[in-house]
């Protein structure tokens, strides 16, 4: 793999707006998850991770409760997940996940994006193939081989660990998250995840630098701050 988790979220929330625009992202989608798949989050899983990474991005409390008191009323908007998959500068490969109560705005906003920060749009499945779901952890550490022995015996399927600079990396598929989060904190109880969490991991890394790392940083930071977008993954990796 070469890198420690090249994905990982990047700082956020350095102002008040980009604050705001995390908060409602959280939201939106702890809204979407509580409806879908009930609003305890000891009977849905998905939603207790998204309260886990809400309270790590520091997200506040009454921001999750209303979203989830939300759900729990049964009304509010009627939002679906949509899926866009385009090119960035210098070929590199992006994948946007919205949740949107309009398909027609959030087409068009994206594709705007692309269009103006030197991307293109394409069609269903066009990069999507070249990217793995997986579950991912980042943390302090160094000794992979005994994280790994002890993955193994809880028979979680591991698809990649890996120690860089006093980092460990576990890669394992999406559906092995809790299996392998459970097995990690019972091997090193002091255990602070950096990252965990579901991504699509590209299976190869573009690199981009100079302009097209200039380009490709606006065309990001377009995308994230459309109100539907929840999520963007890419292989790029700046030089």
């Amino acid at each position: 793999m070469g890198r420690a988790y090249q994905n990982k979220k990047e700082s956020m929330a350095k102002t008040a707006g980009a604050k705001t625009k995390v908060y409602s992202k959280y939201g939106r989608e702890i809204y979407v998850v509580a409806k879908s798949g009930g609003i305890d989050p000891n009977g849905n899983l998905s939603l207790r991770r998204l309260i886990d990474n809400a309270k790590k991005d520091q997200v506040p409390a009454h921001v999750i409760k209303n979203a989830i008191d939300k759900a729990a009323g049964g009304g509010g908007e009627d939002f679906a997940s949509a899926r866009y998959e385009g090119f960035g500068p210098a070929g590199c490969m992006i994948i946007v996940d919205c949740l949107t109560d309009n398909n027609n705005r959030t087409y068009n906003d994206v594709r705007k994006c692309f269009n103006k920060n030197g991307g293109k749009l394409g069609g269903p499945g066009t990069v999507a193939h070249m990217f793995d779901h997986q579950a991912v952890f980042v943390f302090k550490g160094d000794n992979e081989d005994e994280l790994l022995e002890a993955l193994m015996m809880a028979d979680v399927d591991v698809t990649d660990i890996e120690s860089e600079d006093g980092m460990i990396t576990v890669l394992a598929p999406h559906t092995e998250f809790f299996k392998a989060k459970t097995a990690l904190a019972e091997a090193m109880p002091e255990i602070a995840f950096e990252v965990d969490d579901i991504s699509y991991e590209p299976q190869t890394l573009a690199n981009i630098s100079g302009d097209d790392a200039t380009v490709f940083e606006e065309l990001v930071a377009a995308l994230e701050d459309c109100d539907d977008v929840q999520k963007v993954y890419h292989n790029a990796e700046s030089e």
